[in-house]
């Protein structure tokens, strides 16, 4: 993939990197896995796009048909 010009200062080099992202908490807790976030190694900045945004939204929305039912264990760092 090609790198990407960041939407914060402008420079290119952004890449794509793939994260989990949680929303909720307790029996409505979501986990949302390989999300697409923009991050720039020239001024630290990460971001999501209105895409990537519209799309979380949706899943949330439908999350009973996207989600599948997993144990997830909690580790806090302390």
């Amino acid at each position: 993939m090609n790198d990407l010009t960041c939407d914060s200062c402008g420079k290119p080099g952004a890449k794509i990197k793939l994260v989990s992202r949680s929303y909720g908490q307790g029996a409505n807790l979501l986990v949302i896995e390989k999300v697409p976030v923009i991050s720039c190694p020239h001024c630290g900045e990460s971001y999501l796009t209105a895409d990537t945004l519209h799309e979380i939204e949706r899943i949330k929305l439908q999350r009973d048909f996207f989600a599948v039912k997993r144990p997830v264990p909690v580790a806090e760092f302390a």
